[in-house]
């Protein structure tokens, strides 16, 4: 009998209960189950206790997108680009900047004029 995923990465976390990457599979795989409560939990645990993991703040904020608190993804999204910044990830840093000013509805609109 094959084990699950989410079975799987839950027992690596008890090995590795600070293991980010860990943390991160984990919210992953809860949101891919539509479990958006667990998948929430994960991620904020992971901004709170390793906001250097770049890859967080852009699935998170998306996240709070989704569950239509567009202020929470905001500042996510901003104190991602922060620590992107301070990282030098400058794809994250794009990314991040991307849907930050599609959120504000800086989109890239055909439709300016110039």
């Amino acid at each position: 009998m094959q084990v699950n995923r989410l079975e799987k990465l839950l027992e690596f976390l008890k090995n590795e209960p600070d293991d980010e990457f860990l943390l991160y599979a984990l919210a992953t795989e809860y949101l891919r189950l539509n479990q958006t409560d667990m998948a929430l939990s994960y991620y904020e645990k992971l901004v709170n206790e390793h906001p250097g993991y770049v890859g967080t703040y852009y699935h998170l904020g998306k996240l709070y997108e989704a569950l239509n608190r567009n202020d929470d993804a905001l500042k996510t999204y901003q104190t991602g680009m922060q620590t992107a910044r301070a990282a030098r990830d400058n794809h994250a840093l794009s990314e991040l900047q991307s849907v930050y000013n599609q959120l504000n509805g800086f989109g890239d609109d055909d439709d300016d004029d110039y």
